[in-house]
């Protein structure tokens, strides 16, 4: 499997590439550029400047509050730069975020990604050819793109992969019918949510748009504990319980506690956040949800362990994962050993 991690939401522009070396240095496929405090195709292009071959994906930027044309110039040019390093990853946020934070118009999101998505692959192609087939849809249209405009004719500029991340059937079916790929979020990347709910939207989506998911990658979001010693994986243990209370408090992952059999969980972890009384996190979030929802290990083990994670997953359904990079730089080999041998086992199944 392919082995990703992420840029930390709040990294300065000032740290992306020293951050993207080291990524690159431990041997990842690829980093993941968040839209949170910064503009990500910004964050972007310092990581591609800073890199050889690690590929650059934005997961995700935000879709809705950008024009699907800007994205694709801002996608396209990324590409070209990096000799097509870079992949555009769009999600859609919150309607409040959406209309309160960034002042845009909000409508139904799943409709309105797909005209988006399609809008991005008429705009690619027009800058391959040099012309544009025009598009219409019910949120977005694309019939105006004279040659002063147009980049293109461009056949040497790798088009953008797009992926997209979601949660709901609907998104997924809206990926399945139209990205390259998808990016499942943290709290919902379970086995039985991936295979139970992921694989038949995508497939849904991908038999209405008459298309097949050949070389589509689901790249599975992870949440792990690590360290080199049991001291480190104690102190990793403590910080993952107050993130995984912030995280699942929020209503929409509610779905995925049910799953592992904690269905009034949600709920309460929402009335601690809210009243800020994290000194009852231990009591709420017990050792037994953590080794239930979060992944533990040691680096030596840790491909291992994701491998026995992922095994219930139909072949072929998972063709990439996420991982953290330490906080520490001098824990670094350790992660490069536990990408690696993830990496060989991708290899070794496609000999299988």
């Amino acid at each position: 499997m392919k082995v990703y991690t992420s840029a930390d939401a709040a990294i300065s522009p000032l740290a992306v590439a020293e951050f993207a070396r080291r990524v690159e240095d431990a041997g990842f496929d690829g980093l993941h550029i968040s839209e949170t405090v910064h503009d990500p195709f910004q964050l972007s292009l310092l990581a591609l400047q800073a890199t050889d071959r690690l590929i650059v994906r934005t997961s995700v930027a935000l879709a809705f509050v950008r024009s699907p044309l800007a994205a694709a110039y801002s996608a396209w040019d990324l590409s070209l730069m990096s000799g097509g390093r870079f992949q555009l990853g769009l999600g859609t946020q919150i309607r409040q975020n959406i209309e309160d934070r960034y002042g845009m118009p909000w409508s139904a999101p799943a409709r309105r990604m797909d005209d988006y998505v399609h809008i991005l692959r008429a705009a690619f192609a027009a800058f391959r050819t040099g012309e544009l087939s025009p598009f219409e849809g019910r949120h977005y249209r694309l019939t105006r793109l004279q040659p002063y405009f147009n980049p293109g004719p461009d056949e040497q500029t790798s088009v953008p992969r797009i992926y997209l991340g979601a949660v709901g059937p609907r998104m997924l079916a809206v990926a399945g019918g139209g990205a390259d790929g998808l990016i499942t979020h943290p709290t919902n990347s379970d086995t039985a949510y991936v295979a139970e709910t992921c694989l038949p939207a995508l497939e849904a989506g991908a038999a209405e748009a008459g298309r097949s998911l050949s070389g589509f990658e689901v790249v599975t979001g992870l949440q792990v504990i690590t360290g080199e010693t049991a001291d480190d994986l104690a102190v990793a243990r403590e910080e993952r319980r107050r993130l995984f209370a912030f995280l699942y408090s929020t209503p929409a992952y509610r779905g995925a506690l049910e799953r592992y059999g904690f269905p009034d969980l949600q709920a309460e972890l929402a009335t601690l956040v809210r009243d800020g009384r994290w000194d009852r996190l231990i009591e709420v979030v017990t050792d037994e949800v953590l080794d239930s929802v979060v992944l533990s290990a040691r680096y030596g083990d840790l491909a291992e362990t994701i491998t026995r994670a992922l095994a219930p997953l139909p072949a072929g359904m998972t063709a990439g994962v996420t991982l953290a990079m330490p906080e520490d730089p001098r824990h670094d080999r350790a992660m490069a050993g536990a990408v690696m041998r993830l990496q060989a086992q991708r290899a070794t199944a496609q000999e299988m």
